[in-house]
């Protein structure tokens, strides 16, 4: 199927813009580049609460969060983990999308600035990670706990929710990955497709990991590639993939593990998107259908 009327037009107007790809750049070219097309999706919806704070890493780092409130009745918390490769993305380039999941599910959504790479290669962002959701159940332990994340951000959280099982973490009641990074094959069916070098083609994903995990005997573990662990225990899933994207075969590959090792997954793929839709809300209609999928499924598993 081709590329909804919306991605096309978007597509269209970015190139003629111009520039390099990413991957001849250096990563604060690219991270500019990153923060100008977030700025596309504008201002999000004005909350009851939205709040900047830190959380004390392990090793010492204060790590920025931003703690979004739709109400003062909450219902469950979602550790929302940014993508952008663990090399761009940030907390403010996602702010719009936050504030709108966090108005559609009215759950308190805890967005992480995570550190990223290469200055802080793996696994640090996974160390930050894991920091985060730890102070969100110690910050909220009554209310239900679910972590989602997209791209290198579903990949967190995903290694978050094996990590919780292997180390008897906080219970998590869902994990929502959309188009994650579950392993490091780059040349599985999707990532070879001519009609997926988009916004993040195979080349752009090939720097991305030279980047955060450069030796490549360090890939192989299950906190940088979760399709190596075991998701075994883990909570529902809800896996939400785009249609044209390099990354599209490792996520049906991981709802597909997941399913086999007794997980309850609800897959779907969003036809004629492509990666890096869901943070442009307000920019492609896509992104706010993935919004709504998610928060019609937070409300099955919390209760509407």
């Amino acid at each position: 199927m081709a590329l909804d009327d919306a991605t096309t037009a978007l597509l269209a107007e970015l190139a003629k813009a111009g520039g390099p790809p990413i991957a001849e750049l250096v990563p604060a070219q690219a991270r500019s580049v990153s923060t100008a097309l977030g700025d596309l999706s504008g201002v999000g919806p004005r909350l009851h609460a939205v709040r900047d704070d830190t959380i004390a890493a392990d090793d010492g780092y204060d790590i920025p969060v931003r703690v979004y409130s739709a109400s003062d009745s909450t219902r469950g918390v979602i550790v929302f983990f940014h993508g952008g490769g663990w090399v761009i993305g940030s907390v403010d380039q996602y702010d719009a999308l936050s504030r709108r999941l966090a108005q559609a599910t009215n759950c308190v959504v805890v967005a992480p600035d995570y550190r990223l790479a290469p200055e802080h290669r793996f696994p640090y962002a996974v160390r930050d990670a894991w920091d985060a959701t730890m102070w969100a159940s110690s910050s909220w332990p009554d209310e239900p706990l679910i972590v989602a994340g997209d791209s290198a951000g579903g990949n967190l959280a995903a290694v978050v929710a094996q990590r919780a099982v292997a180390e008897s973490g906080p219970p998590l009641a869902l994990q929502i990955l959309v188009y994650p990074v579950t392993g490091h094959d780059v040349d599985t069916v999707s990532y070879l497709d001519p009609a997926n070098q988009l916004l993040l083609g195979r080349d752009t994903m090939i720097w991305f990991w030279d980047h955060y995990a450069p030796d490549p005997a360090t890939r192989l573990s299950p906190e940088a590639s979760p399709l190596q662990g075991d998701p075994a225990g883990t909570p529902p899933a809800l896996v939400l993939l785009a249609e044209h994207d390099v990354l599209r075969d490792e996520g049906e590959a991981y709802a597909a593990l997941m399913a086999d090792r007794g997980v309850t997954v609800q897959l779907t793929i969003f036809e004629g998107q492509m990666h890096g839709f869901f943070q442009l809300i307000n920019v492609l209609p896509g992104a706010e259908q993935a919004v709504q999928a998610i928060a019609t499924h937070v409300n099955t598993v919390l209760g509407a």
